[in-house]
């Protein structure tokens, strides 16, 4: 267990399942950027219900979609499977940097949304991966989902600072919502 303040951290992966006899662990990529494996000696493991604790990144691979971890000490079928549903992440220090006007979904979540007439939309719950553009899943105070396309003709300003976005909707993409 380790004092890790579980806000401070960036979810990379997510464990499905142990894999074969020598306590591999198949995990949901949750990162932009899988190369980062690559460079992370060590991951934190939170656990469904929170407890947080470091572990050695021993091997990796990639299989599909998902990445296979090897970690230290976890050398079973059995072992692993205590991490199913475990979160690996790493510090927000150890973010990649993206280019300007690039965002991460973790930045985009709980910003406020305004309308350029100052009319507040919501607050972005989620970003949905759509392949084409991605939709901000906005709750309105009344609780409807509003999705708005994370579009350069939409978005006129983002600042993830201030944890405030806001948006020149075309006519009636509110109210399709």
């Amino acid at each position: 267990m380790s004092a890790v303040d579980s806000d401070s951290l960036v979810r990379i992966a997510k464990a499905i399942r142990a894999r074969g006899l020598k306590g591999e662990i198949v995990a949901d990529l949750l990162t932009d950027f899988p190369e980062r494996f690559e460079e992370v000696a060590e991951l934190i493991a939170v656990a469904p219900n929170g407890d947080i604790q470091t572990v050695e990144l021993e091997s990796f691979w990639f299989q599909n979609d998902r990445v296979i971890l090897k970690l230290l000490g976890f050398d079973s079928v059995e072992a692993a499977e205590q991490l199913r549903d475990y979160e690996f992440c790493v510090s927000d220090s150890e973010v990649v940097e993206l280019e300007p006007d690039q965002y991460y979904d973790f930045d985009l979540e709980g910003c406020r949304v305004q309308e350029v007439t100052g009319l507040t939309v919501g607050k972005v719950q989620s970003v949905l991966k759509t392949g084409g553009p991605e939709i901000l899943v906005v709750v309105a105070e009344n609780g409807a989902e509003i999705m708005v396309p994370l579009a350069e003709s939409i978005i006129v300003k983002i600042d993830v600072d201030a944890k405030e976005i806001v948006i020149d909707p075309p006519e009636g993409l509110l109210e399709l919502n």
